[in-house]
């Protein structure tokens, strides 16, 4: 009896470590199944975080070079705007220039703006101008008719250069003609 009783508690003592260590067994694969699922999800966290953080970027990096693209668009219409005006400035320089000129102003622009006015003292210009040279040829032949008594006593290089003393010379017809110009107006 003895010997079977010891036969049997030894039976039950293996039966029941082998009941723990199959429990262990489980508990231990149960954690290991655990671990693996919390480490899947931590990896497809990171990726996710990974992920939306490339995105920020990218919109970061995109709304970053939108706002560069604008302020190049800006300062190319800010130029154009600058250099037009400046256009515009030296335009209107040259125009007053030639308003004041002898030549007068020979642009389209200004002759469209002051046509009308333009023609009347154009028309006018052209009357004084005939005046002045018609008195500046009868002074010249007063002068040269009432003189013709005195050179002929005069050597002929002082004559030559009276004569030419005499004769109108372009700056005096320039003035005449300004002159005649602004009385007219």
């Amino acid at each position: 009896l003895r010997t079977e009783e010891r036969q049997r508690l030894a039976r039950e003592r293996r039966e029941e470590r082998e009941k723990q260590h199959a429990a262990k067994e489980t508990q231990i694969l149960e954690k290991e199944r655990k671990a693996k699922l919390q480490y899947e999800k931590q990896l497809e966290e990171r990726q996710r975080k990974l992920k939306e953080m490339k995105q920020k970027e990218e919109q970061r990096r995109a709304a970053v070079e939108e706002k560069r693209k604008q302020k190049i668009e800006e300062e190319k219409e800010k130029y154009e705007a600058v250099l037009h005006r400046t256009l515009e400035r030296s335009q209107r320089l040259e125009t007053r220039q030639k308003r004041w000129s002898w030549g007068g102003s020979v642009t389209p622009d200004s002759e469209s703006k002051t046509g009308s006015k333009r023609s009347t003292s154009t028309a006018n210009l052209k009357q004084a101008e005939g005046a002045v040279t018609k008195r500046l040829s009868s002074s010249a032949a007063l002068l040269n008719s009432s003189d013709r008594a005195r050179r002929s006593q005069l050597s002929p290089l002082d004559s030559s250069v009276i004569s030419r003393l005499l004769a109108p010379t372009q700056a005096s017809l320039a003035r005449s003609k300004s002159a005649a110009t602004l009385s007219a107006d």
